[in-house]
């Protein structure tokens, strides 16, 4: 997964920074453009490394004693940003999802080619904010979170170009059932729609895995990070169940009322240590035993 990859390039910039042989070629320290992972214990590992989230307006001024290498986390960013942050100096490590990168590129192929873009997801996550810095010369590149504002949209573009060419592309953490219903409304107006196939294999998968786990089990553990977008989503999956869920951190948010379950899966968001998810499952074998 891309958020697992942009960890081990942080801990390898990180060691490198650290050894007086590569303190010249890594900088005086390493720094995230925003959280490089959204759970709470890799992110203090990474903090313990001295590797630091810190936030666009913070670099403004090179030079500062923050850092000299920045690391563009999983999500990717605006190319304006790593433009900027390019020229004034500092070292640029890519950490960058492939499969985000390669949503990026064919974001703005597509809006080159006089595209009018719908882009499934969440308006406010980063991965969103960076892609749309892809199509900032398009006529149209609307964000949709949902099939009730796709068709909104779809319905305004409709009244100014009813012949525009659309494509749609999608947040790569976006659930299956959320792309396709949106491209269905989309479709109402723009039959010719373009659906371009953007969600990470390895979500799907994950997302699969719980449906598959639902069926199994009297109650399910998502275990993860709770600003962790695909997380948040593997936990959405399983509300819509109706089973008894929960959305935790670590073993010591397992709830009392989950004793009472003969059976109870575990399911993990894409960054989720492993080490975490063992911690969880050791603590249901224990409180099973006192129950």
């Amino acid at each position: 997964m891309g958020v697992r990859r942009a960890v081990d390039i942080a801990i390898r910039e990180a060691t490198c920074a650290a050894k007086a042989t590569c303190a010249k070629e890594s900088g005086s320290s390493v720094c995230t453009l925003g959280p490089l992972v959204h759970n709470p214990k890799v992110s203090a590992d990474l903090e313990a490394l001295g590797i630091h989230s810190i936030d666009e307006s913070s670099l403004t001024v090179h030079g500062s004693a923050l850092c000299e290498s920045v690391i563009i986390r999983a999500h990717g960013i605006n190319p304006v940003t790593e433009h900027k942050l390019r020229k004034e100096g500092y070292r640029i490590i890519d950490a960058t999802c492939p499969h985000v990168k390669k949503n990026q590129l064919k974001i703005q192929e597509l809006s080159n080619a006089g595209f009018r873009l719908f882009i499934a997801g969440e308006a406010e996550h980063a991965e969103i904010k960076g892609l749309l810095g892809y199509c900032e010369d398009s006529p149209f590149c609307e964000v949709t979170g949902s099939a009730d504002e796709a068709r909104e949209k779809a319905a305004v573009l409709y009244r100014k170009n009813r012949d525009a060419k659309t494509a749609l592309l999608g947040q790569t953490t976006i659930s299956e059932e959320e792309y396709k219903n949106i491209g269905e409304e989309i479709k109402k107006y723009f039959p010719d729609l373009q659906i371009i196939q953007t969600i990470c294999a390895a979500t799907s998968d994950r997302q699969n895995a719980l449906h598959e786990l639902l069926l199994q089990c009297d109650a399910v553990i998502v275990a993860g990070g709770k600003e962790s977008a695909n997380t948040r989503r593997l936990f959405s999956i399983a509300q819509q169940s109706g089973k008894p869920c929960a959305l935790m951190e670590d073993a010591a948010q397992i709830p009392d009322s989950f004793l009472k379950h003969e059976t109870v899966g575990i399911c993990a968001g894409a960054s989720t240590p492993d080490s975490v998810i063992e911690d969880i499952e050791q603590e249901l074998i224990r409180i099973s035993h006192l129950a």
